[in-house]
């Protein structure tokens, strides 16, 4: 069984389970199915704005497609996140990603 359906078994199971969909996502980004890869980021976002590694895969996904007014604005929200959750590594990572885009 390939990873995206090993996944998707897992999501079934677990449906709010932020590091599946996250893992989802990269899968789907993989073979270019940007559209499931963001919806999935985003639900992530939504639902635990704690989870700091999935700002820099939707920022770096929106640059890709073209959004980088909408990559800027998860850098900043990444940012945020990154600081107070005293993920120094992670905010370095998106602010470096965020001034690229300046």
């Amino acid at each position: 069984m390939d990873r995206i359906e090993k996944l998707k078994e897992f999501l079934l199971a677990e449906p709010d389970d932020p590091f599946v969909k996250h893992a989802l996502a990269l899968e789907y980004i993989k073979i270019g199915e940007t559209s499931a890869a963001r919806r999935l980021l985003e639900e992530v976002l939504t639902k635990d704005p704690g989870a700091v590694g999935s700002y820099y895969q939707l920022g770096k996904l929106l640059e890709a497609m073209g959004e980088v007014q909408r990559a800027m604005e998860w850098y900043e929200k990444g940012m945020a996140a990154a600081k107070a959750a005293g993920e120094r590594r992670a905010y370095n990572e998106l602010q470096t990603a965020y001034e690229e885009l300046l």
